[in-house]
């Protein structure tokens, strides 16, 4: 594996610096695990090469909704209404093809009032990186427990979660998304490989991220605390992103490694680590590993499915690439035999 060092290396692919990468300063409490996030997310898009103008980025309502101020200032952003990031965001693409959408929400915000946007987000493959900061509790409100909550956990007061959690990954593999995977907000040697392969996936790619709520949500009795998710995180591969043409660096034993190919020619290695033997192509033993490590109180981490054959909803729909805002207005009128073929439609 051969990727750029941030320190030996001062401008990305494009001549750009990192600091072009940065947003405003985070208001979030310190030690908080989005500000973790907005980092990985900085190194991910300099690393890949891509242009701040030619991002869009997307949010709802929520602690994690507010993470964009911090990311790239140099990009479009769009801050919707409370669980309506997804279909904001799915307008925004249709008429922007170009663009590379990066939406941030929370377990709030897609697993709760978001929830039926998400699935319909899915079902339609956009091409989007969809990032979940995920930390069991709305922060805004003084630390109710959310949807994502497992059942028994504790809050800061020392109430129970009666309720079964909704497992966020096991939910978006069945909807048919078709990439989907789960890390660490302070593993970055994990997760920074997986934002990279999710920015160039061919449609929608969601990464579940635990993320501490330092404030309400980081107790004894929490399963979403720091200490816990180090204790208990179990991660199925070592990834690593080797652009193309870039020479391999790393050799991995026959059979215990994937290369899965990516849309622009660069390619995710996954070595298998521990005992669990996973393809990601493997849908049904995707959901397996999930439901075991659920029920065994383990986090699975890692990339559990991908499909890069499935069309996306700007290829289905058949649309330009280009932006509809700077189509001429030849391209976008029919002309008289074009619109009688279309009234013909309706006969």
């Amino acid at each position: 594996e051969k990727i750029m060092s941030t320190t030996s290396v001062t401008t990305n692919s494009i001549n750009l610096e990192k600091k072009d990468y940065a947003g405003a300063k985070s208001t979030l409490c310190t030690g908080c695990g989005h500000d973790s996030i907005t980092a990985h997310i900085i190194t991910a898009t300099y690393l890949n090469g891509l242009h701040p103008h030619t991002l869009t980025k997307m949010s709802g309502i929520g602690c994690s909704s507010k993470t964009p101020t911090y990311f790239m200032s140099k990009s479009f952003g769009f801050n919707s209404m409370h669980g309506r990031m997804a279909p904001v965001t799915t307008g925004a693409k249709v008429v922007n093809g170009n663009l590379h959408m990066i939406g941030m929400s929370g377990d709030g915000d897609t697993a709760s009032i978001g929830l039926g946007g998400f699935s319909h987000l899915i079902r339609r493959n956009l091409q989007m990186c969809y990032i979940v900061a995920n930390n069991g509790v709305y922060g805004l409100t003084k630390g109710q427990f959310s949807a994502t909550a497992d059942k028994g956990a504790k809050q800061k007061n020392g109430s129970d979660n009666p309720f079964e959690t909704v497992d966020i990954c096991s939910l978006a593999i069945t909807l048919g998304c078709t990439f989907v995977a789960r890390s660490f907000s302070g593993d970055a040697k994990q997760l920074v490989p997986l934002l990279r392969a999710a920015q160039k996936h061919r449609g929608t790619a969601l990464i579940d991220i635990i993320s501490p709520c330092i404030t309400f949500n980081n107790h004894d009795g929490s399963t979403k605390s720091y200490t816990y998710v180090r204790e208990h995180d179990v991660s199925l591969q070592e990834l690593g992103l080797i652009e193309p043409m870039e020479e391999i660096k790393v050799d991995y034993p026959e059979g215990s490694s994937q290369t899965v190919q990516l849309p622009d020619g660069s390619e995710l290695v996954l070595k298998k680590l521990g005992t669990n033997e996973h393809l990601v192509c493997d849908k049904m033993n995707a959901l397996k590993l999930l439901d075991e490590a659920h029920h065994s109180g383990e986090i699975l981490t890692g990339l559990f499915y991908i499909n890069e054959e499935q069309a996306n909803l700007n290829e289905k729909l058949n649309l330009v690439p280009e932006s509809l805002a700077k189509l001429d207005e030849k391209q976008l009128r029919p002309n008289a035999n074009q619109f009688n073929d279309i009234l013909k439609e309706f006969i």
